[in-house]
C-alpha cells in the first residue's frame, strides 16, 4: 500500500517538489563537518544532492522506484547510493554522522515513531539526527479537523532516547509562510528536533 501510493503521486506529474534542499536541513547542517549522511525518504533527491556537493558522503532511500530514478538522474557523478526501502519493513545497514528526516510523514499507514527510533538507533557517536514535519497544515491541504499532528515535545520523546546519551541542540517550531496550488498562501509551523548523540547506544 505504502509504495503504490507513493507511486501513483509521482507518476502522476513530472516533478513534486521544488529541487531545492529543504531549508531547515541547511539551516542545521551547513556549519557542520560533512561525513556520512542518511536521507530518509528522500524523495527526488534535493535533500541528497544538497549533502554530496559540500562533501557528506551519502546514503538515500525512498519507497517510490520513480522517486529513486529521478534522484538518481539529478544526482548523477555524485557518488551518492541510492537504496529502495519500505521503511517499515526494512531499513538501511550502518551508522552514520548525520540521520536526516525530513517531513517523514504518511497520509497511509506507517510506523512513524518506529522508524524514527530506528533512524536514531543508526547514529553514530558524535553524529546528529534531524527530524523535520509538519506541525500545522495549511488550509488547502485537505486535512481536517480530525487530523492533529505532533509537536516537537512528542516527537522527541517518542524517539525514548537514553538519558545521558544525547543532547538536545535543537526542538522548536518555526514558522514559514507557503503558496498553494492556486496561488493562496498561509502561514504554517514545521517542528525542527536535532539531537547529538555523545557516546555509543547502551
Amino acid at each position: 500500500m505504502t509504495e503504490a501510493f507513493w507511486e501513483e503521486l509521482y507518476q502522476a506529474r513530472d516533478r513534486v517538489w521544488s529541487g531545492k534542499p529543504n531549508r531547515f536541513l541547511v539551516d542545521v547542517v551547513e556549519p557542520l563537518t560533512p561525513g556520512t549522511a542518511l536521507d530518509l525518504g528522500c524523495a527526488e533527491g534535493a535533500d541528497a544532492v544538497w549533502l554530496a556537493g559540500r562533501g557528506w558522503k551519502v546514503t538515500a532511500v525512498d519507497v517510490s522506484p520513480t522517486a529513486l530514478r529521478r534522484a538518481e538522474a539529478a544526482a548523477e557523478g555524485l557518488g551518492i547510493s541510492f537504496e529502495r526501502h519500505d521503511l517499515g519493513e526494512t531499513f538501511p545497514e550502518g551508522t552514520y554522522d548525520l540521520v536526516s528526516a525530513q517531513f517523514l510523514q504518511s497520509p497511509v499507514e506507517f510506523p512513524r515513531e518506529e522508524v524514527l527510533r530506528r533512524a536514531a538507533a543508526a547514529v553514530a557517536p558524535g553524529g546528529l539526527l534531524l527530524v523535520v514535519e509538519h506541525a500545522s497544515a495549511p488550509p488547502w491541504s485537505g486535512m481536517g479537523g480530525d487530523v492533529r499532528l505532533p509537536t516537537a515535545a512528542e516527537t522527541l520523546a517518542g524517539l525514548r532516547l537514553e538519558d545521558g546519551a544525547w543532547t538536545v541542540e535543537r526542538a522548536d517550531a518555526p514558522e514559514r509562510e507557503t503558496t498553494g496550488p492556486e496561488g493562496q498562501t498561509a502561514t504554517v509551523a514545521d517542528n525542527v528536533i536535532a539531537v547529538k548523540r555523545v557516546n555509543s547506544p547502551g
